[in-house]
């Protein structure tokens, strides 16, 4: 497997096989060899020590599939991750071995227009992490690109260089929003995702954020991490209404901007309606692949709706935050697992259950 586990190579000489979480069919994983392939001049090869679990991950194993991308032969799972190195490609020179580094899960061909105008991030060439058919990065160890590998700072563990995939969606978003000191925002989802685009809006500067969920739990973990004002609803349309006006009592102000992380109709819904005259909604979660809001009401407001898709050139910014402290993520990790075969079953189960877990860790 190559570099994203798209092509064959001789493989790596490693004291030991090299193990991976596979998904090989509905609700199946099972750990199983994963061949490395040859180190290019220009890759590390990385040994694998804190992997998350992601939202994108469990749809694969409860559906074999997330949007548009369906898994049709077995792959390798995991995209959140953070490792050592352990060897270094001949023209690699701002890594040496024993470096610890986050992984940016994502390769781009850098050649068509979209790569040359800087966001890559939207790349048709794409090679992400467990995204089919390309392979992921819970396994021992992987080869990656070197400049897709940040080095760590001392005060930042592999567990938060882990977490900079998934505060790298926040981070995005709000550059996509454009917030800053003069933003008030809303936060429709308070689940892995929103909870990171709510301490990215904090570290942005952003002074007033109200977050909204079904669950009490997530509620009390937001208020707990800084959130202005919380909001529980419902999953009912009829709602909207008396829910738009509550939301925009707690925020006490205009909303300016609406980060939607969860994507469906009820939470778009909301978020169009709560915005200001002239603000934004900035659509982050993909909930339902087709929506049917009320987009004609907004645009005779001039509510813009600013899509997300992935991140780029995010990890410095996530890894200045976290080493400043202005951004802690070590709450949001709520569970740890190792690498056996039991415990990658029960660490998915636990995050598909949701309820108190937020992030699900290994610690291979």
């Amino acid at each position: 497997m190559g570099k994203g586990g798209m092509s064959q190579g001789e493989g790596s000489k490693v004291e030991e096989e090299n193990m991976a979480a596979w998904l090989v069919g509905l609700n199946t994983l099972k750990i199983q060899p994963f061949p490395l392939p040859s180190l290019g001049p220009h890759d590390v090869r990385v040994r694998m020590k804190a992997v998350g679990i992601c939202g994108s991950d469990v749809h694969y194993l409860k559906t074999m599939r997330c949007a548009d991308f369906i898994v049709k032969e077995p792959m390798v799972i995991g995209h959140e991750c953070a490792g050592i190195i352990e060897e270094v490609g001949e023209e690699v020179k701002h890594l040496v071995v024993g470096d610890r580094v986050a992984l940016e899960p994502g390769i781009s061909c850098w050649r068509c227009n979209l790569c040359k105008e800087g966001r890559y991030n939207l790349c048709p060439e794409m090679k992400f992490f467990a995204t089919p058919p390309v392979h992921g990065s819970l396994a021992n160890q992987v080869v990656h690109p070197a400049d897709l590998c940040f080095k760590l700072p001392e005060n930042v563990s592999l567990e938060e260089g882990a977490m900079c995939e998934p505060l790298s969606v926040g981070v995005h978003a709000c550059r996509r929003a454009e917030v800053g000191p003069e933003t008030n925002v809303l936060v429709m989802g308070a689940g892995p995702i929103g909870l990171v685009t709510m301490l990215a809006a904090r570290a942005f500067g952003v002074p007033k954020i109200v977050i909204v969920d079904v669950d009490d739990n997530r509620l009390s973990v937001a208020k707990q991490l800084g959130a202005y004002g919380i909001v529980k609803v419902t999953t009912s349309l009829e709602d909207v209404g008396s829910e738009v006006e509550q939301i925009q009592k707690t925020m006490g102000s205009n909303i300016d901007v609406t980060f939607d992380c969860a994507g469906f109709n009820k939470t778009m819904s909301t978020a169009l309606a709560a915005t200001r005259c002239g603000g934004k909604v900035c659509l982050v979660g993909m909930g339902h692949g087709i929506m049917t809001v009320p987009l004609t009401p907004a645009a005779a407001r001039e509510v813009d709706v600013v899509g997300v898709f992935r991140y780029k050139n995010t990890w410095p910014l996530c890894l200045e935050f976290l080493t400043s402290g202005k951004i802690d993520v070590k709450p949001l990790i709520t569970h740890r697992f190792g690498f056996s075969q039991k415990e990658v079953e029960d660490a998915f189960e636990t995050s598909a259950r949701g309820s108190n877990a937020i992030k699900v860790m290994f610690n291979l």
